[in-house]
């Protein structure tokens, strides 16, 4: 038998938690974003259930990067792929049990130069997907927001009934407003619709298989130390952050997925890494043996930044679903590096 990662370790140890698993029988799960970070990381876990009782239905606009990703589960029977762009109605006549509707343009360079297009993806996705299950039978909705709804805070850490500052009148404020408009219009469904809505808020999540025009700080970080090449910080770094393995993260919306309070928002991060950028830099720089450096952005690079100082997450109320994050820091991003 072949070896497998350290990533799809962990990911195997997702099956041990005590989760009722058996309300996905026999069900359709649509998971769109499916080729992104988290959803691929969901898709991922799903399939590698050893007691798989449901067919996943993976969405996205890109069937290469679908059939590359998704290599060893392609020729079975309980993986689909639906070709869809959100911003559209979905046509098909498939009952989805579960939608876990994790498609965003999470890309901060679209912030800057599309962000009409950023704010039309989030919110007019919900509403196309959410119109969809109330037709079809929908059981239940998972939206994967953002822990940038909660914009600037007042230095306290950030529960999930805060609401922190976003400057609307700037096009940066693209993601975090869309997003929040996002998270009305799903409670607004489930008490006009009477539709079942959990919503996730993950922090800034980090792990492998992120695609090439990603250009988030892990994964410019990532890259560069994958390349043999000394970290480039665009900042001082003293932003500070919760930060998650994405295994955690998919770890958790399954608990919020399947335990969470219907109309509820639910934070996800792992509290034992809260840490600057520049330390975050400083701990891949030293995975890859490399240095760390400055380079001033340029001023359109600059409009995509997110300009929050302190994103720190209570997780108390996640926890109380039973879900814990399983990894540090060090091994997840050494085990992002390995598998990358």
């Amino acid at each position: 038998m072949a070896e497998i990662s350290k990533y799809k370790e962990d990911i195997l140890q997702i099956f041990k938690a005590d989760l009722p698993w058996e309300k996905l029988s026999g069900c359709n799960i649509l998971v769109t974003g499916a080729t992104g970070l988290i959803g691929g990381c969901l898709v991922e876990v799903l399939m590698m259930n050893p007691e798989i009782s449901y067919s996943v239905y993976a969405s996205g606009r890109n069937e290469e990067r679908y059939r590359e990703r998704f290599k060893d589960f392609v020729n079975g029977e309980s993986l689909h792929f639906i070709k869809y762009d959100v911003e559209t109605p979905l046509e098909c006549n498939i009952k989805f049990d579960y939608i876990i509707h994790a498609a965003s343009s999470a890309n901060p360079q679209l912030y800057a130069t599309r962000p009409v297009e950023v704010m039309k993806a989030n919110i007019n996705g919900v509403m196309n997907l959410m119109e969809y299950g109330l037709e079809h039978g929908m059981r239940r909705f998972l939206y994967v927001s953002s822990g940038e709804i909660y914009g600037e805070g007042d230095g306290r850490v950030f529960t999930e009934d805060y609401s922190g500052y976003v400057d609307c009148t700037t096009p940066r404020a693209c993601y975090p407003s869309s997003k929040r408009a996002a998270e009305t219009l799903c409670v607004s469904y489930a008490s006009e619709y009477g539709a079942d809505v959990v919503i996730a808020r993950p922090c800034h999540i980090y792990g492998p298989h992120f695609t090439e025009s990603d250009n988030r700080v892990y994964a410019q970080f990532i890259r560069n130390v994958v390349r043999d090449e000394d970290i480039v910080m665009k900042s001082t770094g003293e932003q500070f952050r919760s930060w998650c393995y994405v295994v955690d993260c998919v770890s958790a919306l399954l608990y919020i997925l399947l335990k969470g309070e219907n109309g509820q928002a639910y934070n996800i991060a792992d509290t034992n890494s809260n840490i600057s950028i520049k330390e975050l830099a400083e701990m891949i720089a030293e995975i890859g043996g490399r240095e760390v450096v400055i380079d001033v952005p340029g001023v359109e690079e600059k409009k995509g930044f997110n300009v929050v100082t302190k994103s720190v997450f209570s997780t108390e109320k996640i926890e109380l679903l039973g879900w814990r994050s399983q990894s540090n820091i060090i091994d997840g991003l050494k085990h992002t590096i390995e598998d990358v």
